[in-house]
């Protein structure tokens, strides 16, 4: 009953956040439905492309889902289920749900552009190189995280060693099966979207034909797999994202993200039934104890290892930079902004708190390392509630849920190296250039889409290739530092446009002085190591990310600093006068 009344108790508080909340945030700022958005304005059939709401909230959620809402807080539960649960729901509400509406909006009101671009009207040119130089930084861990992810739920160890057969395989395991369903389910993608946008099929009959073709293509995955080794997996993976950040929208990014939204629902729905129907014939365990002590094991001391941990369950960067990079690109409305800025995140928190559930029926495992990752943990916690170990049922849904995660992590590579393509350009445009075209020299080189994107495609691909498990720790705190920072620029924004921007101020600095403090902390770390001569490969790479993104965001710290002083001043001055 505990784990019942934990996710009744997050759809409450998390819904009373939307109606509340969100509504005084879209009131206080001024959405305008009757305002053109860029999708309608700047229209170009590549990247502005308007999307129905529905289609562009699966494609909001898919891309910031990934992984994170159930890594994060799975790894967090050892603190204990209270503090988990309480930071997914405040984080969500006040922190994660402010900085994805606001960046969002903040967006749509500057033709779509970046952070980057927001951050250059209200604090200068300086700030937005700096800040873009921190967000390729972000974007080539979040790169080589979910490169090494996608590649390691869709591989068996002897297709890593080269045991098995390159191409199809009868009686698959249930990485090869993942790895044919992904394959087939990009195919459905491309489909969908010529039919849709090309053949005028409306979005209802053609979303039925979609998830029935979801369940064939599941059903035809799990009887024939697809087996090739790890680097021929990356390869694939990064030839895939580098063609689906090139190509229009409506081909791929759109209808993949959509039909794959629709996995996350049910997945959600499944995990839902599965606690109601555990908690009322007590076979669904919950053994996560409410709290853990400050520190619950050696380095991991709650501020500020929870608030970086738990991750996309309550805040994260990434959430900002899709908002401004591709969804504020395909928003016909502004009325729906609330919906699939703010709405998302809360969705992606109770998320979180599934994620929390489903590890707390198998914790015992999961603390003696019996999971290969939290990933599986939740996948045999949820497929735990329908059936023993042996059962057919769990089988099936143990498939379905890996498969699941996969697919999301896949849906954030490729809206992932859309943004860096954004950014990369942005770096090397002057003011007054809209495209590459209009740069010179070596510039209109470096800022050509192919250019940027192969770039950063290939050392994504070569870090995720050495399998580092620090780069996913170094993700954490460079993705919510992220955050503090987009929080920042959206505040100083609505500063500079006259618009209330007092609820942002206490999420930024906490933001802030939480990943700067895990920074520091890992620079501390990594210079012992090193003075004691244990240093491995990975603890040099480590100082370095957490030295250059702690430097890069105090001097856009000073920045802001700078910018919240001389509103100020000019609002004491207006005032007077």
């Amino acid at each position: 009953m505990t784990a019942l009344l934990i996710v009744v108790a997050a759809i409450v508080l998390l819904f009373i956040g939307y109606v509340f909340y969100g509504s005084w945030l879209a009131k206080q700022w001024g959405i305008d439905p009757t305002k053109k958005t860029p999708a309608i304005e700047k229209e170009d059939g590549v990247d502005y492309v308007a999307a129905k709401p529905a289609v562009l909230m699966g494609h909001h959620f898919s891309s910031i889902a990934g992984a994170g809402p159930i890594n994060g807080p799975i790894q967090a539960s050892i603190f204990g289920w209270v503090p988990v649960f309480l930071w997914c729901i405040i984080g969500g509400i006040f922190f994660g749900g402010l900085q994805d509406f606001g960046s969002l909006f903040a967006s749509i009101r500057h033709d779509g552009k970046s952070v980057g671009e927001i951050i250059e009207d209200s604090m200068g040119s300086r700030a937005k190189k700096l800040f873009i130089i921190f967000a390729l930084l972000v974007l080539i861990l979040v790169i080589a995280s979910f490169v090494n992810i996608v590649a390691g739920t869709f591989l068996t160890l002897a297709d890593d060693a080269g045991k098995t057969a390159f191409g199809f395989v009868t009686n698959p395991t249930g990485n090869q099966s993942t790895a044919m369903i992904s394959l087939l389910f990009i195919v459905l993608a491309v489909i969908y979207g010529y039919v849709t946008n090309r053949m005028g099929v409306k979005t209802l009959p053609a979303t039925i034909g979609g998830i029935i073709c979801i369940v064939a293509i599941t059903v035809l995955g799990l009887n024939v797999g697809f087996a090739m080794n790890r680097i021929a997996w990356i390869v694939f993976v990064g030839v895939y994202i580098a063609v689906a950040s090139l190509v229009p929208v409506w081909i791929l990014l759109q209808p993949r993200d959509y039909l794959s939204s629709f996995l996350l629902y049910a997945m959600i729905g499944l995990a839902f039934i599965g606690v109601v129907a555990g908690a009322f014939t007590g076979t669904v365990a919950f053994d996560i104890p409410a709290f853990n002590g400050w520190e619950p094991k050696a380095g991991q001391t709650l501020f500020p290892m929870l608030f970086i941990t738990v991750a996309c369950g309550a805040c994260s960067g990434f959430h900002s930079l899709i908002a401004t990079g591709t969804s504020s690109k395909q928003l016909a409305n502004e009325k729906d902004a609330k919906a699939i800025g703010y709405g998302s995140m809360l969705i992606e928190s109770a998320l979180g708190i599934i994620a929390l559930v489903a590890v707390g029926a198998v914790y015992q495992k999961y603390l003696n390392g019996e999971f290969g990752s939290p990933a599986a943990a939740f996948a045999a916690g949820i497929a735990s509630m329908f059936g023993t170990e042996t059962s057919k049922a769990y089988g099936t849904i143990y498939a379905l849920l890996t498969l699941s995660v996969s697919v999301f992590a896949l849906t954030s590579l490729d809206t992932g190296t859309r943004l860096s393509r954004f950014m990369f350009s942005e770096l090397f445009l002057k003011e007054g250039e809209a495209t590459y075209k209009d740069a010179k020299g070596a510039r209109k080189v470096l800022a050509h889409p192919l250019f940027g994107t192969v770039s950063m495609v290939l050392i994504g691909c070569i870090l995720g290739g050495l399998s580092l498990s620090q780069i996913w720790g170094l993700f954490g705190a460079a993705n919510q530092l992220l955050a503090g920072i987009a929080l920042m620029a959206v505040a100083a924004w609505l500063g500079e446009v006259g618009k209330n921007n007092k609820m942002f101020f206490f999420p930024m600095v906490f933001m802030l002085a939480a990943t700067l403090t895990s920074l520091v902390i890992t620079v501390i770390n990594k210079c012992k190591a090193i003075g004691a001569g244990t240093a491995a490969w990975g603890d040099w790479f480590q100082l370095f990310f957490a030295a250059a993104m702690a430097v890069l965001a105090i001097f856009l710290v000073v920045e802001g600093a700078r910018t919240f002083v001389k509103q100020m001043k000019e609002k004491k001055a207006k005032k007077a006068a």
